[in-house]
């Protein structure tokens, strides 16, 4: 019956991802799924709908921090921000080491903004855009793009992924970066390593792109507009609770707003809710975005596939798939077991946050200590989900700057991580087997 029950889950999913449609339709489906189940089971529907309650209110923490990031997006766009650090950003890219540079100018603005999707959306296009112009191939650029827009995805202080795995895994997002970094450090390197070689093999021209004077058409250029970004960069370099940073960004940008850009104090509350849309086409093309809509649809993601948590442990509908990956992780290690359970949850789920949450919910018994776990599933769920190529974690990114599927191929920095971490954890587990031999 279990394997029934999630097998039609998984076609649900599939079907929807074959005719184009909302993940959140099978999403729903599969709650009344697993409602039906618990209720074959025993389980009265009272307490079925306290069970899906009690999972959506296990984050409703983060769904607080949804909300405000739709609003920082959107001020951080209207005030400036986004077009200044563009603007400085892209006059770093030269020819010979433009791959290199689109892979850190996307890290660096996903690191600032906290989202894979935003930063593809302007950075990325901005970057294929040169990469046109300088006649560097499509397929090259997309993979330094989709590299670099998930480098910041997974660990920055405002990502939705990071503040997803921390509040699953109850634990302290500053303590999760900080040890992402660390076992960021040398995949980061080696994915530099593979841009610039690709970077001087790789045809190219010479060619530029004026950005100031596209943006200047919607916006006064000035350093001032960087400043909500350098509030909640230093805040969080401080340690400051994530909303607080992010309600002290909101602030500046909106003075920011008033001051230097003249917007009217109406236009902003609009601009919060509904996203920003810039007047110039070009540009719009570029910016428009964010706002509190923006986030709905992750925000109702995020719900419906928490609200399964509860019901999952309590009706045991995993029990079999759970004991399956605890002997091979007793087997191998339990990095292991949570690489291959995010591998399988990324081409079922088809998008990040549900990966996320199916791994926890099937790898969380593994680890003894909750640390431990929030950095295997940032090391593994959250960089494998995008190169699923019908996940829309990579396909989105990939299209959104006009690349191929193939690009997930040359997206380094994504497979180097969980392969650098796999061979450590090979060579702890073979270290620990010789000291227990020699004991």
């Amino acid at each position: 019956m279990e394997w029934l029950v999630l097998g039609l889950f998984c076609g649900g999913l599939l079907l929807c991802l074959a005719l184009d449609l909302s993940i959140l339709y099978a999403l729903v489906a599969g709650l009344a799924l697993f409602l039906l189940y618990g209720r074959r089971k025993g389980f009265g529907w009272g307490e079925l709908f306290r069970m899906a309650l009690a999972g959506v209110k296990t984050v409703k923490n983060i769904l607080v921090t949804f909300l405000l990031i739709g609003i920082l997006t959107a001020l951080w766009r209207a005030a400036g921000t986004i077009p200044v650090i563009v603007c400085c950003a892209a006059r770093l890219i030269r020819p010979g080491v433009f791959l290199l540079m689109t892979f850190l100018l996307n890290a660096a603005v996903s690191v600032l903004t906290g989202t894979s999707f935003g930063t593809a959306a302007t950075m990325g296009v901005i970057c294929a855009t040169m990469g046109g112009v300088m006649g560097v191939p499509v397929l090259l650029t997309g993979g330094a793009v989709l590299s670099g827009v998930f480098f910041g995805d997974r660990c920055s202080p405002v990502s939705t992924s990071a503040l997803l795995v921390a509040a699953l895994t109850k634990t302290s997002i500053f303590d999760n970066i900080k040890r992402m970094l660390k076992t960021a450090l040398v995949p980061f390197f080696a994915a530099c390593a593979v841009y610039t070689a690709l970077g001087l093999i790789a045809p190219h021209g010479e060619g530029s792109l004026d950005l100031t004077a596209l943006f200047a058409r919607e916006f006064r250029l000035s350093l001032w507009a960087a400043v909500p970004a350098a509030v909640i960069l230093v805040l969080s370099l401080l340690r400051v609770n994530v909303k607080l940073s992010m309600g002290a960004s909101i602030l500046s940008a909106v003075a920011v707003c008033l001051l230097l850009q003249g917007r009217a104090p109406l236009a902003l509350l609009k601009m919060a809710a509904l996203g920003y849309t810039a007047a110039d086409g070009q540009v719009g093309a570029m910016l428009n975005g964010g706002g509190i809509t923006s986030m709905l649809r992750v925000a109702a993601i995020v719900c419906l596939s928490s609200s399964y948590s509860v019901l999952f442990r309590k009706t045991g509908l995993l029990d079999g798939v759970k004991a399956a990956i605890g002997r091979l992780s007793r087997r191998t290690s339990p990095f292991f077991a949570l690489l291959c359970t995010s591998v399988v949850a990324g081409m079922i789920a088809c998008n990040q946050s549900l990966t996320i949450l199916l791994v926890h919910q099937l790898g969380r018994d593994l680890y003894p200590e909750s640390g431990d776990l929030a950095i295997d599933l940032e090391d593994t769920a959250v960089v494998i989900s995008p190169l699923v190529p019908w996940s829309i974690a990579g396909a989105v990114p990939l299209s959104t700057v006009g690349a191929p599927a193939a690009s997930v191929l040359l997206g380094c920095y994504l497979y180097l991580l969980p392969l650098w971490r796999l061979t450590g954890s090979r060579i702890r587990k073979r270290d620990t087997a010789k000291s227990t031999n020699d004991l």
